[in-house]
């Protein structure tokens, strides 16, 4: 892969080049290894994103899970071990760095005979982090929705997990989905950091570019310019997801048969 890197070519810009030339000689030249980079980045961030919100989703759902004087005591310690588990977890993933993260989670397992590649290594350390983070704006968007269709539902039969699921998740992921949108914009940026850890991405690509030259600041001129693309693109395109949830403005209320009454 990194063979074509440490190839010289024979119409270089030279040392009197100037910076778009170099930026675009460096760009043209390892285009395929780019264009890798790029999808190494949207792959992780995505896969990333995904798994953080459905392990999101359970943190925020076990933090909301109340204890009754009614239940029994093996419910009572289970709930209150899964609570305990979940604060230490969110807490040690949104105090420490996403980089040192990295480092303890890939050389860690590594050092314990767990031959994890650095892919599935950085997949796992966005998820760990992305989950941290979406599991508070889950029982922020939970705690937002009426306490009483949650009473409602529980006077009605029916359990703590079936209220969740079928009357409280719903209306919560209309007011949590935006900041997943926002959150794999993020993970798009932070993937970089996981070039410590070899993950082929932007930046690890853009270092190794630029290492063939010694033009790494061209190099990342041109890393920076894939990032705002990707990021502006997905940003605009979850704007329109963000004003679909929310639904038409143009309604009228249904008065007149109210006035009838």
């Amino acid at each position: 892969m990194y063979s074509s890197i440490v190839a010289l070519a024979a119409n270089t810009p030279g040392a009197d080049g100037t910076l778009f030339q170099w930026s675009w000689f460096i760009f043209n030249k390892y285009s395929t290894l780019f264009l890798k980079a790029t999808w190494v980045t949207l792959y992780v961030s995505l896969i990333g994103t995904i798994l953080g919100f459905i392990l999101g989703f359970a943190v925020g759902i076990i933090n909301t899970v109340q204890i009754h004087k009614e239940d029994n005591i093996v419910k009572k310690i289970l709930i209150r071990i899964l609570k305990i588990i979940v604060v230490v977890y969110v807490e040690i993933f949104r105090d420490t760095p996403m980089i040192v993260q990295g480092m303890v989670i890939y050389y860690g397992l590594r050092q314990n005979d767990i031959m994890i590649t650095s892919i599935i290594a950085g997949i796992l350390v966005t998820t760990l982090n992305t989950g941290a983070y979406m599991g508070e704006t889950v029982r922020a968007g939970i705690k937002s929705v009426d306490a009483g269709q949650e009473e409602g539902a529980l006077a009605m039969g029916m359990s703590h997990f079936k209220a969740m699921l079928y009357i409280i998740v719903p209306q919560a992921l209309k007011n949590v989905i935006p900041e997943m949108c926002n959150t794999f914009v993020n993970n798009l940026k932070m993937t970089s950091v996981l070039n410590v850890i070899g993950v082929s991405e932007l930046f690890l690509m853009a270092k190794t570019a630029g290492g063939a030259y010694y033009k790494y600041f061209e190099s990342y001129i041109v890393i920076s310019i894939i990032y705002f693309v990707l990021c502006f693109v997905f940003n605009r395109i979850f704007a329109v997801v963000e004003k679909k949830l929310q639904g038409r403005s143009d309604y009228e209320l249904a008065t007149e048969f109210l006035d009838n009454e």
